[in-house]
């Protein structure tokens, strides 16, 4: 990817960013563009850190570790966040590594993330996962076991989650997904909520996102 091309499709996506927050009625700065580097080299993200994009977002433990540290030696401003699924073994590397993890999910992950922010006294922001599809294939809380999976997380772990996030399935309509999304959010007192991808960002930012999740849309298409 040049660097034209980065920062001209970034600059197309802050538009629609703005539009979408406009159209909502809503302000843009409270609307975070997270750029999905995942699987793109630094000869990629070079060109979007200089056009001035400060937040990323990745699947893997393994594959930040390995071109991020050199990138954020450079930039130290940048934000890191791990929205992909995290194997509690990973729990220790995620901490130290990461400034937000996106998809918390169960109990066991729960506990692992809870000893090592303790261990390592960092705060990453928490986002639990909801499978609002209930899709058997999905990381997530079922959405009518997430109040109770929050609340363990907050009165047995003394995790302070911050949000919620969720990926709608592929072939539904996204619209309703996010909103109850939301709606378990509001009754939870949780003000973020991570939601909306490159193709249905918009929409997401209409019904609250305050994470929007945008990678081929800035990157171009993954090989």
């Amino acid at each position: 990817m040049t660097a034209i091309a980065g920062s001209s499709r970034l600059d197309d996506v802050r538009t629609e960013v703005v539009r979408a927050c406009r159209d909502a009625r809503r302000d843009p700065t409270d609307v975070t563009l997270v750029a999905v580097s995942k699987t793109f080299d630094a000869d990629a993200i070079v060109p979007v850190i200089a056009a001035d994009q400060r937040v990323f977002g990745e699947n893997r433990v393994q594959e930040a570790k390995a071109k991020w540290p050199a990138l954020r030696a450079a930039h130290p401003d940048i934000e890191l966040h791990l929205i992909g699924p995290l194997q509690s073994n990973k729990a220790k590397e995620a901490v130290a590594l990461f400034d937000a993890i996106h998809s918390l999910d169960r109990v066991s992950l729960a506990e692992a993330l809870a000893k090592e922010i303790q261990k390592q006294n960092r705060k990453p922001l928490l986002f639990i996962e909801i499978n609002t599809g209930a899709e058997p294939q999905k990381a997530g809380v079922l959405p009518q076991n997430a109040d109770a999976f929050l609340t363990a997380c907050r009165d047995k772990y003394n995790l302070l989650v911050s949000g919620l996030m969720c990926i709608p399935p592929q072939d539904e309509a996204p619209g309703p997904h996010f909103a109850l999304t939301a709606k378990i959010a509001a009754r939870n007192g949780l003000k973020l909520l991570s939601m909306g991808m490159s193709a249905d960002f918009a929409t997401a930012i209409a019904l609250g996102a305050t994470h929007v999740r945008v990678g081929s849309a800035i990157f171009g298409a993954r090989g």
